[in-house]
């Protein structure tokens, strides 16, 4: 039997496969199946800051008594806070795998604050949900990177290892990863979905787009996912967006991933995804000669191919030139 168990952010599981944090993991009851089919470790839905000041501003809105603004806004992140902390505790009682808590926030020191509240929750690791979008025409692109490196550098050494998930909409992701390195990170999750939008033709206004992600979305994951591993190697990697069957699986760990994230797949076929996608890559290990995951890691990373540039390309002229020449 090919062994399968890997390593990330300083964790041990039983399996390559990371149920993703969205709204299957908010339910415990359901998440257990997804543990029982493989999952080698789960990541509760994200924790919103922006979703509880939202909340406290439409209370507020509705209130007569300005006096009990700070009551209420008290009120509502503390019950939001308390209600996550007691997902952690219920999933780390009930489930057999790695509990990994995610936050995302709009203040500085509320990641400081939120991070030590779960690492006493009993979290194993947290994933930091940053997502940005400047339309500030005079917003310096290096003031970024700069806040990414402060958030992580304010966590490092709280007791938790930091994953950090990322989009994919920097200049120059390695050198991102690299300073995310360097400043405490355990580990990268590439990508992070965004928000889509779209347009009703028959309304004419913008609505929200497609929530699910597709295979297509997979290519961009798997470049930087090799490119990453073989630019950075001292950064773990968890290979998100677009991950389907076992072929993504498979292809991702030989990029270089440590492990991989499902989500689509599972809202759309259920814990049957997560095992089918198992047997398939066990399958493929066995009929390949391979006994384990570190056998197979990063061998076509971009430090290990033949030709590295094959990461780099990214107009389809010089591909086609190429192969005419």
């Amino acid at each position: 039997m090919v062994d399968i168990r890997t390593s990330f952010a300083g964790l041990d599981l039983e399996s390559p496969i990371i149920l993703s944090s969205s709204g299957l993991t908010r339910n415990i009851e359901r998440t257990k199946s997804f543990v029982e089919a493989g999952a080698g470790a789960v990541i509760l839905k994200s924790l919103f800051e922006e979703q509880i000041l939202m909340q406290t501003g439409h209370l507020i809105a509705q209130n007569d008594y300005p006096e009990a603004e700070d009551y209420i806004a008290s009120y509502v992140r503390a019950e939001a806070i308390e209600g996550y902390l007691k997902l952690i505790r219920q999933a780390k009682e009930e489930l057999s795998v790695p509990v990994i808590a995610s936050i995302n926030c709009t203040t500085q020191g509320s990641w400081v604050d939120f991070a030590e509240r779960i690492r006493q929750a009993g979290a194993d690791a947290l994933e930091i949900n940053i997502m940005r979008l400047e339309t500030d025409l005079y917003f310096d692109p290096a003031k970024a990177e700069e806040l990414y490196v402060s958030i992580v550098s304010s966590l490092v050494g709280k007791g938790l290892p930091i994953i950090v998930k990322l989009s994919r909409y920097h200049t120059n992701l390695p050198v991102l990863v690299d300073k995310l390195r360097a400043a405490g990170a355990a580990a990268v999750t590439l990508f992070n979905r965004t928000y889509q939008i779209d347009i009703d033709l028959s309304r004419e206004q913008l609505i929200g787009g497609e929530v699910f992600s597709h295979a297509g979305d997979f290519t961009e994951t798997l470049r930087f996912t090799g490119l990453i591993r073989g630019l950075v190697p001292e950064v773990e990697i968890s290979a998100s967006t677009g991950i389907y069957t076992w072929e993504e699986v498979t292809k991702a760990i030989l990029a270089g991933a440590n492990t991989t994230q499902m989500c689509t797949a599972v809202y759309k076929q259920g814990a049957t995804a997560i095992r089918e996608a198992l047997v398939g890559l066990q399958r493929w290990m066995v009929e390949h000669g391979y006994q384990s995951l570190d056998e197979i890691r990063g061998r076509l990373s971009y430090g290990s191919v033949a030709d590295p540039s094959l990461f780099e390309r990214v107009q389809f002229m010089k591909y086609f030139s190429s192969r005419q020449g």
